[in-house]
């Protein structure tokens, strides 16, 4: 599975796949912001795959760079794609599950539809066992939650009730044996978030 492939994604993906022999079987998005999804035509149509996205963020996917509003952003984009106005909708855009379990490349993965930081926000769970009782799964969490900190919302789509109803409601209600792998930042635990992490106490939500 290849998860958010953002700007600069493409080369990278390209030499872990040819270095491990891997078979992609497709690409599955936490959310829809052009950090995260700037390669992924490049990398569908490479591979011949599709890509799972939570349908409230799907438009995002043929995003006109000029919709960005902040120049810089702009200017690199059109850089990093030689000169396009925008992102290319891939050939082949399948929904994510808003909630449940969906098995991809053998590994099943549960969806937890989490909005605050964009509509379609995901986190995508699943198991992992090398690592001991300590670690027992692996969160995917876009940029709902990072080490120490959280998404912002006051992106267009951003919502702030959205975004303390999915920290009280779905974050929290992962287990203190997650791991956590944000779009920014380090990897940390549920369990460490739980107990530090400043959004997460209770005068915060």
């Amino acid at each position: 599975m290849i998860i958010d492939p953002g700007m600069t994604a493409g080369p990278p993906v390209g030499q872990v796949v040819t270095e491990h022999d891997l078979t992609p079987v497709a690409v599955l998005l936490t959310h829809g912001h052009i950090d995260h999804v700037f390669a992924v035509h490049e990398t569908t149509e490479r591979y011949g795959i599709p890509v799972y996205i939570n349908d409230a963020d799907r438009h995002l996917l043929s995003l006109r760079f000029e919709q960005i509003g902040m120049p810089e952003l702009v200017h690199l984009c059109k850089g990093y794609s030689g000169g396009a106005d925008g992102l290319t909708e891939p050939t082949d855009i399948r929904s994510l599950p808003v909630s449940g379990t969906q098995t991809y490349a053998g590994i099943e993965f549960t969806h937890h539809h989490a909005p605050g930081h964009t509509p379609g926000c995901t986190l995508l769970e699943m198991p992992y066992d090398a690592a001991g009782p300590q670690i027992d799964r692996v969160v995917f969490s876009g940029d709902v939650l990072f080490a120490g900190s959280i998404g912002r919302t006051d992106l267009p789509g951003g919502d702030p009730g959205e975004m303390v109803r999915s920290l009280r409601d779905v974050v929290l209600a992962l287990p203190d044996t997650a791991a956590v792998l944000s779009g920014h930042g380090g990897q940390t635990t549920m369990g460490r978030e739980r107990a530090t992490n400043p959004y997460l106490q209770e005068n915060m939500l």
